[in-house]
């Protein structure tokens, strides 16, 4: 991956992954607050080690091939860090990031319809103008729509794109898309995003239904205050979105699921990049160069985490940030070690089942 435009090098894509949706939309807004706060200050992927090579390697490939990327691994690897890096690397604009939970359907990441909002609306509207004396019961317009509703908002005004849909709009260059922990959905949503993902489009059916009298209709994005015209009721993207899905391995997905995807495991992150990302995120306490109690912390961290099953790097970076936030005496070392042994506790909760036991 390169700190350049995508548009520049990105090639055609395979015959079988070609899309031509349209009218082009309006590029995504930067979100650079939320990409600091993710990521620190670093710039670019380190290409030191051979992981992240092969980490650069495969998101290229998800890249030329137009295909998903399912990334597995350990919590706290940086699994949903990478679809941030990737976007602020090629200057692709906010991530869109859909959060799976057990409840989560596929329509809720294509669209929401707000039906009981605007059935509300009309029934007020309609109340309204019976108060004032200007609509008669059973009164008609010429649309079928009941006399005094030309004021109503437009079915557009009550349809809002979830992430995915957003993502699956007719931009120039692709969006990023982030589906997080795709493991903690039902049995059935992987099945259901193989249409969505072959077919780069989805029809949303209230607007299918009122295409012959309102072919196109502006609905909200995902975007904050974002907008997209849709033309006769069908999303079509152009661009395939570069889709990162995480999983913890909780489950396994069906086989047409992963023939789809490309995989890639992300490992524990080594010394090197555990130093890079204490600096990126806590550069002042931890010193242009590194400081001692940040060196020694690494050290410790990387020890207790192959001790303890495996540690996450918010866990690391929890630890440095009090230790350097000088808001504890530093002539009582032990309780300052004690607190950080507590802030180090083993993700699988077997370590607090055995302190309380």
């Amino acid at each position: 991956m390169y700190d350049t435009d995508l548009g520049e090098l990105l090639p055609p894509p395979p015959p079988w992954r070609r899309f031509t949706g349209g009218p082009v939309v309006a590029p995504p807004p930067t979100d650079d607050e939320e990409m600091e706060r993710r990521l620190g200050q670093v710039t670019a992927l380190s290409a030191g080690s051979d992981h992240v090579r092969r980490e650069a390697d495969m998101v290229n490939a998800a890249l030329l091939l137009r295909r998903p990327l399912l990334v597995t691994g350990r919590p706290g690897t940086g699994k949903s860090s990478l679809a941030y890096r990737i976007s602020r690397e090629l200057k692709l604009g906010r991530v869109l990031r859909w959060h799976i939970t057990s409840r989560t359907t596929l329509r809720s990441g294509l669209y929401e319809y707000d039906a009981i909002g605007r059935v509300q609306d009309s029934a007020a509207l309609r109340t309204l103008h019976r108060a004032d004396g200007t609509v008669d019961e059973g009164d008609e317009g010429t649309d079928g729509r009941a006399a005094g509703e030309e004021a109503l908002p437009g079915i557009g005004d009550y349809l809002q794109l979830g992430p995915l849909g957003t993502a699956l709009l007719p931009y120039e260059l692709p969006r990023v898309l982030l589906v997080d922990e795709l493991d903690k959905s039902d049995q059935d949503l992987a099945n259901d995003l193989l249409s969505v993902f072959e077919e780069g489009q989805f029809p949303i059916a209230e607007l299918v239904r009122a295409r012959r009298l309102h072919p196109r209709v502006t609905v909200m994005t995902d975007d904050p205050n974002g907008t997209a015209e849709i033309v006769d009721g069908v999303v079509k993207c152009r661009a395939f979105p570069i889709v990162v899905i995480t999983s913890n391995g909780e489950r396994e997905f069906p086989p047409a699921f992963l023939r789809r995807c490309l995989r890639l495991r992300m490992p524990d992150p080594d010394r090197p990049q555990l130093v890079d990302m204490v600096l990126a995120h806590l550069r002042e306490a931890a010193g242009a160069t590194g400081s001692a109690p940040a060196e020694g912390l690494i050290d410790r961290f990387l020890r207790n985490s192959r001790d303890r099953g495996g540690l996450a790097v918010d866990q690391l970076l929890n630890a440095v940030f009090l230790t350097t936030s000088g808001r504890f005496p530093a002539d009582d070392e032990e309780a300052l070690e004690d607190l950080v042994d507590a802030l180090w506790h083993r993700l699988d909760g077997a370590g607090a089942e055995s302190r309380a036991g």
